[in-house]
C-alpha cells in the first residue's frame, strides 16, 4: 500500500483518487478551498440554486464506468440521471428555429428537413457518418490511452474523412472545423450549428481542426444527459461520497505549496502551514504553471514532450432568479446564434480586442424543482465564451463582464419572453470567479485533445520526468471536458497501479 497525494479536488483528481483507494492505496486530497468539484460549483441565493460551471453532461458512460469500477452502486442509483429531450433548440440569426430530438440521428435530420429546407438533413446526416469515423480513428488513442510516446503521429494526422471541394480547377480537403461547415454543409444556418460546439468549448472554428467534428457526435451518438435535483453539481456530490466510501482522506483549506523530490523521485508536498506529508506518489491536478512553481519553477515536462498549452477562453456566466414558473414545453437548452459570426469570432479569438454586442448565447432552463424555491418562480442560466482574463485589474475586468452580462440578457430577450419583466435579482460569474473556482490562470477553460494540427491540441502527457509525479485532469492528457476529467482519473490510476506498461483499458 502505497501513500498518495492527490493535489486539487476537481472532477479528474476526485475520479484518480477513488480508483487508487479501491487498489488499496492510502489516499489523501489536498484542496485549497472549502469544498470539492472543482469547475462543478454551485451558487445558491433566495431559494435558488445555479451550476456555475457545466451544465450539461455528455457521455455519462465515462462516470457510470468509475461507479462501477469503484463499488457496487451504479451512477443511477446515487443520482437522478435524466436524458434531456429535445437535446437543444437553435435559433439561428436569421429567425429560423429548430429542435433537435436527443440521440436520434434520424430524428434530427428530420427535423433539420423540415425546419432548413429538404437536403438540409441529408447533408447533417452524410457528416455525422463522416464524424463518427472520426471517432472510431481516435477515440483510444486520445481518450482511452495514455499518451503515445511517439506523439507526433497524432499531431501530424488529420483523422476527418474530408470530402475533396474543387474550386477554380482545385481540390481541397477542409482542414479545419470552418471548412467543413462551408464546402460540406453548404447553410450558414448548419455552419452555425456545427461551430457553435466549438464555441461551447472556447475554440474558434476556423483554426479547430476538423477532427473537431467528433463534438457533435459526441451528443447526437450518445446523447446529453442532467442530473435533476440539483444540476450537475450533484454529479461532484456524488463522487465526492464515492471517495469518502472508499476511505479517501479530504483535507479542505490545505494549499499545497511545494513538491517534495528526492533522487529524482517525489517523496510528498510541503502544505502552506510549514508542514509537509511523505508520498510514494503525487497526482497535481493543477494547470501547468501552477505545478510548475511547485516544482521549484523547474518544468515538469521533457523537451521532446507535449508543451503544456498557454492561453484561451473562458466563460461568462449570468444567473437569472425569474418570477412565474417555467412554462410547459420550454427547451432545456436553447442556443440563440450571433447576427455577425465574424465580428463574434473576431472579437472573442483576439483580433479585434472586445466582444460582439450579441455573442452566440446559450440558455438553460432546467425543468428541476431543487433549483427555484416554489413552483411559481424559474432559475435561467446564460452563458457564452469569452476572452479570458489577460492580466486585467479585478476592477476593470468586472466593468467589462458587467457590460457583457447586459449583452448577454439582450439576447435571452429573444427567446424568454418579458424576461426583464419577470427578473428578480441577476449574478454575473466572470473569468475571475471560473480562476477562483479551478485555480486555472486567467479564469482560462481547458479545452478536449484532438488529433493534427501539429499537436497544439493534444495535452502533455499524464506522466511527468519526476519518477512518481503525474498530472491528471483537464490541463493533461486527453484534456478538458467532464468526460475527459473522468478518463484522465482511468488513465493516472492506471498508470501509478500498473506501471508505465499500462496500455488502458481494453
Amino acid at each position: 500500500m502505497a501513500r498518495i497525494a492527490v493535489i486539487g479536488a476537481g472532477m479528474g483528481a476526485m475520479a484518480a483518487a477513488a480508483r487508487l483507494a479501491v487498489a488499496g492505496h492510502r489516499v489523501v486530497v489536498y484542496e485549497r478551498t472549502r469544498t470539492y468539484g472543482g469547475a462543478l460549483a454551485r451558487f445558491e441565493r433566495d431559494g435558488f440554486s445555479f451550476d456555475t460551471g457545466p451544465g450539461l453532461l455528455p457521455l455519462p458512460a465515462v462516470w457510470r464506468d468509475l461507479f462501477v469500477k469503484t463499488g457496487k452502486e451504479s451512477l443511477e442509483s446515487c443520482v437522478d440521471l435524466v436524458q434531456v429531450d429535445p437535446s437543444s433548440r437553435h435559433v439561428f440569426a436569421d429567425g429560423t428555429e429548430v429542435s433537435l430530438p436527443n440521440a436520434s440521428r434520424a430524428g434530427v435530420v428530420a427535423a433539420l428537413d423540415a425546419a432548413l429546407g429538404a437536403g438540409a438533413g441529408r447533408r447533417w446526416g452524410d457528416f455525422l457518418v463522416r464524424a463518427r469515423e472520426t471517432w472510431d480513428r481516435t477515440r483510444r488513442p486520445l481518450l482511452e490511452e495514455p499518451l503515445w510516446p511517439n506523439w507526433r503521429v497524432l499531431a501530424e494526422r488529420e483523422p476527418y474523412p474530408a470530402v475533396p471541394h474543387k474550386r477554380l480547377l482545385r481540390t481541397r480537403r477542409a482542414g479545419t472545423l470552418a471548412e467543413v461547415g462551408a464546402w460540406e454543409l453548404r447553410d450558414a444556418r448548419l455552419a452555425a450549428l456545427l461551430e457553435s460546439h466549438a464555441l461551447a468549448h472556447g475554440l474558434d472554428p476556423r483554426t479547430a481542426p476538423a477532427n473537431t467534428a467528433v463534438l457533435p457526435y459526441m451528443e447526437y451518438a450518445f446523447g446529453v444527459w442532467y442530473v435533476r435535483g440539483g444540476g450537475l453539481r450533484e454529479l461532484a456530490r456524488a463522487v465526492y461520497e464515492r471517495c469518502l466510501a472508499r476511505r479517501v482522506e479530504f483535507r479542505f483549506e490545505a494549499e499545497v505549496t511545494g513538491i517534495a523530490e528526492k533522487d529524482g523521485r517525489v517523496a510528498g508536498v510541503e502544505l502552506a502551514e510549514g508542514a509537509a506529508a511523505e508520498a510514494e506518489f503525487v497526482v497535481s491536478g493543477v494547470a501547468p504553471e501552477v505545478l510548475d512553481r511547485l516544482c521549484g519553477g523547474a518544468p515538469v515536462r521533457g523537451a521532446d514532450e507535449v508543451p503544456a498549452r498557454r492561453g484561451g477562453s473562458s466563460r461568462l456566466t449570468v444567473l437569472l432568479a425569474l418570477r412565474g414558473g417555467r412554462p410547459g414545453g420550454t427547451a432545456h437548452r436553447t442556443v440563440v446564434h450571433a447576427a455577425d459570426r465574424e465580428a463574434e469570432l473576431d472579437r472573442l479569438f483576439g483580433t479585434v480586442p472586445g466582444m460582439a454586442a450579441r455573442p452566440t448565447v446559450t440558455v438553460l432552463r432546467p425543468d428541476d424543482p431543487a433549483l427555484v424555491p416554489d413552483t411559481d418562480h424559474e432559475a435561467v442560466t446564460l452563458s457564452a465564451a469569452v476572452p479570458a482574463l489577460g492580466g486585467a485589474s479585478d476592477r476593470a475586468a468586472r466593468e467589462v463582464s458587467g457590460h457583457r452580462a447586459e449583452h448577454l440578457i439582450d439576447v435571452a430577450e429573444r427567446v424568454v419572453p418579458d424576461l426583464r419583466d419577470r427578473l428578480l435579482w441577476h449574478e454575473v460569474r466572470t473569468p475571475a470567479e471560473v480562476a477562483a473556482d479551478t485555480g486555472a490562470p486567467d479564469g482560462v477553460i481547458p479545452v478536449p485533445a484532438f488529433a493534427g494540427a501539429g499537436g497544439r491540441l493534444l495535452h502533455p502527457a499524464n506522466g511527468t520526468r519526476t519518477e512518481g509525479l503525474f498530472t491528471v485532469g483537464g490541463w493533461s492528457h486527453p484534456g478538458g471536458g467532464l468526460p475527459h476529467a473522468g478518463m484522465s482519473g482511468a488513465l493516472v490510476a492506471g498508470l501509478v497501479v500498473e506501471g508505465p506498461e499500462f496500455r488502458g483499458s481494453q
